[in-house]
Order: structure tokens, then C-alpha cells, then sequence
């Protein structure tokens, strides 16, 4: 179990390390990093799994726990904005719903996330959401 009882969920780009930008020491947070790092239905399915997992163990992924959810500006997921049926399949979404995936805007991406996050019923009471958005050119952190 991380220390800290946070999970990160951020991009893959490799010039966003949630750990080094959190300051967080091996053990502290776990991390799950998807293309964006945007809350899926895979995504979903995971912190369900580890829920189980954690539940398995003798503790429960609820209250006292921390998701945060960290996306950043000029990321690469807004270079196929307009690929609608990709992303579609990406979220889980019909492709008339696309735009409300806000792609090309990380503030209010991190902002539908931590919705969804809110609203996982599989997911232990109690939890804490929240958002940043990470400036790549400034190393700045904003909280959503």
C-alpha cells in the first residue's frame, strides 16, 4: 500500500513524473499513467481491481484515501483532437459525446475526470478528488 494512501493518475509523457513533481519518496503514491492521463474505463476497471486488492489485504481503498488527478498543457493526446472514432473508443463515449472529453483544454479534462472519479460507485466512500494541471514550460503545478 503507498504510505501516503494517494493514487496518481497521470500521462505518459515521460517530462511529467507525478512522484519527482509531488516530491514523493518511493512507497508514498502509486501511479497510473495512460496516454493523457484521463480517467478511461480502464481506468475505472483498475482502481476497482485495486480496491479488491486492497480490500484483500485486510484494508478498504475509501476514506483516507487521495486521487489526483494530473494532466498537463501542450500534451500529446491533443495532436489526434480531431480524431473522433479513436477517442470515442478511447473513453467509452459515442462519438457525438467526444467533444465532452475536452481534449484540447487539460483544465476542464481534469475537471470531467474528477467527475467521474466522484461517481465510481465501485469505488470505497470517503475518498478525496482532486485535479492539477502541470505547465511544461514553467514547471508550475495549478490545482483544478
Amino acid at each position: 500500500m503507498p504510505v501516503l494512501k494517494t493514487i496518481v493518475i497521470g500521462c505518459v509523457d515521460p517530462r511529467v513524473d507525478p512522484e519527482l513533481l509531488l516530491g514523493a519518496e518511493l512507497g508514498e503514491i502509486a501511479v497510473i499513467r495512460n496516454v493523457g492521463g484521463r480517467v478511461t474505463p480502464g481506468v475505472l476497471d483498475e482502481l476497482a481491481m485495486l480496491r479488491s486488492v486492497t480490500q484483500a489485504a485486510g484494508a478498504d481503498l475509501g476514506a483516507g484515501w487521495q486521487l489526483i488527478v494530473m494532466q498537463h498543457n501542450n500534451c500529446g493526446i491533443t495532436r489526434i483532437a480531431d480524431d473522433t472514432p479513436a477517442l470515442a473508443a478511447y473513453f467509452g463515449v459515442a462519438e457525438d459525446d467526444v467533444a465532452d472529453t475536452h481534449v484540447a483544454d487539460p483544465r476542464a479534462a481534469v475537471t470531467r475526470d474528477m467527475e467521474l472519479l466522484k461517481a465510481e460507485t465501485r469505488l470505497g466512500a470517503g475518498i478525496a478528488v482532486s485535479g492539477m494541471v502541470y505547465d511544461v514550460e514553467t514547471g508550475l503545478v495549478e490545482t483544478v
